[in-house]
């Protein structure tokens, strides 16, 4: 991958790009693009930035009075698209215009910082998310005014409501089938060959998941912060692209389906120091060879877990994926290997320090994956620094617990709603600051206010059924 503007520009001759498309992510985090003409991208230009960008048209970031802002490519990223050859995207930085520095709400800046907070303590943080999605065959919403309804139909060819040729997968039950009962392998080989071949990708893993009608996971190479923010950007773009070549519909919303599981990012979290040693491995502690420096990090996890929640589940929908009886987090614990805890220390090895990490299994997909990871990264810190005690783990399933049992454990749960969510945000919020700009979180929380606000107006279809006659 280029790493100078000489070099980039050469990539570019060389390939015989014609034009480049310069992408960055706003602030709920959605991929956006502008295309300019190769010819333009010269070495000058790259160093300059390219003020191509309208702020005031992007959701979170400036007024129509402050709108010009630049872009200034991240040139390790700069590849040519495999299906349009023509074509390279290159992911980039958002400036303020007028030479005013960097735009504080652009959400890669805040991953950038807090890779910098983490350095300044003398860390590295490493993340492994799990991306879950759905391939549908055809969704037909039917959006009509507020006041005539809206509805919405899903074709799956797994499904049971749609099953093609007599294969199905039956609800919760698209665990690691093998073709032809698994109907998608192909086109997810497809999407990994182009990450692997194209992007630059190590890909560890590509599997169905449980849900029927088309539901999968691929997992990457971990990496540092925004690297890894980066790459789940890009690899969602392969995935709509390379669906898109099939017919195929793909989506990343936490809960499309009822009554079966939602879609997930299990996210991976470790944290190295400058001399390589990985802060969370103790060989000598029995339960999960876990340090205390790593049970401090779970104890700052467990501790902001409410408040994290609307950061990295994000969305209305988002609470629908959370709840009991789907292998989704509802309960704010810890634990080895129990799923049902918002936290779990995988333990496939022993006596393997790389390996040593934790799982925070709330993050959804719909997440900005750029705060989701520095968010993690402000809880783990404010943990260490203020020795944050997690508690006992818990060795049972929590979803048979009785409430009086949860409570004497001391078990909290989850949000149950996105504006709950935000009201611990907007009380619990100090141990962001040192990585989240007010400017960032005030905008954050309004937006956010403001999308489930306007969700909350509509009645749901399944509302219809069940009140019609009362």
């Amino acid at each position: 991958m280029p790493t100078t503007p000489q070099e980039a520009v050469d990539y570019v001759r060389k390939n015989k790009i014609e034009w480049i498309d310069l992408q960055f992510t706003d602030l709920p985090g959605r991929l956006q693009h502008v295309t300019i003409p190769a010819a333009d991208f010269t070495e000058e230009e790259i160093k300059n930035g390219f003020g191509k960008l309208d702020g005031s048209s992007i959701k979170g970031f400036t007024t129509i009075y402050e709108s010009d802002m630049v872009l200034f490519p991240v040139l390790e990223s700069l590849v040519s698209l495999p299906w349009s050859p023509s074509v390279a995207r290159v992911l980039t930085k958002v400036y303020w215009g007028g030479g005013k520095g960097r735009f504080e709400r652009d959400p890669r800046y805040v991953a950038e910082t807090a890779e910098s907070v983490l350095s300044s303590e003398g860390y590295t943080s490493y993340y492994g998310p799990e991306l879950e999605f759905f391939l549908f065959d055809r969704v037909d919403i039917d959006v009509k005014t507020p006041q005539q309804g809206t509805g919405y139909k899903i074709t799956a060819r797994e499904a049971p409501w749609n099953g093609n040729g007599g294969y199905i997968i039956r609800y919760k039950e698209g665990y690691y089938p093998a073709p032809p009962v698994d109907q998608l392998m192909d086109v997810r080989l497809d999407i990994v060959q182009t990450l692997t071949k194209h992007f630059g990708f190590v890909i560890e893993a590509s599997h169905h998941e449980v849900a029927t009608a088309g539901q999968g996971e691929i997992d990457f190479r971990f990496s540092t912060l925004v690297e890894t923010a980066d790459k789940l950007q890009t690899l969602k773009y392969v995935i709509r692209n390379v669906a898109a070549k099939y017919g195929l519909v793909p989506t990343f919303m936490p809960k499309p389906l009822y009554g079966d599981n939602g879609t997930g990012m299990h996210t991976h979290f470790s944290l190295w120091n400058k001399n390589g040693k990985n802060m969370m491995y103790d060989p000598s502690d029995e339960y999960a060879e876990l340090s205390q420096t790593g049970r401090y990090i779970i104890g700052g996890i467990l501790h902001h877990a409410r408040s994290l929640s609307a950061i990295v589940s994000p969305t209305v929908n988002s609470y629908r994926r959370l709840i009991p009886g789907f292998e989704a987090p509802v309960y704010v614990a810890w634990s080895k290997g129990n799923r049902s805890a918002v936290i779990r220390v995988p333990s496939y090895y022993k006596g393997m320090e790389k390996a040593k990490r934790i799982e925070y299994r709330a993050p959804d997909p719909s997440t900005n994956p750029y705060l989701a990871f520095s968010a993690i990264a402000a809880a783990a810190l404010d943990g260490i620094k203020k020795k944050i005690d997690p508690g006992n783990p818990v060795d049972t399933n929590i979803y048979h617990l009785t409430p009086e049992k949860r409570k004497e454990l001391g078990i909290k749960e989850l949000p149950r709603s996105l504006d709950e969510a935000l009201d611990e945000l907007e009380s619990d919020n100090e141990f962001l600051k040192p990585i989240f700009n007010s400017s960032i979180l005030e905008t954050y929380i309004d937006l956010k206010r403001d999308e489930s606000r306007t969700i909350q107006m509509y009645p749901h279809p399944i509302e219809i059924y069940y009140y019609l006659d009362v």
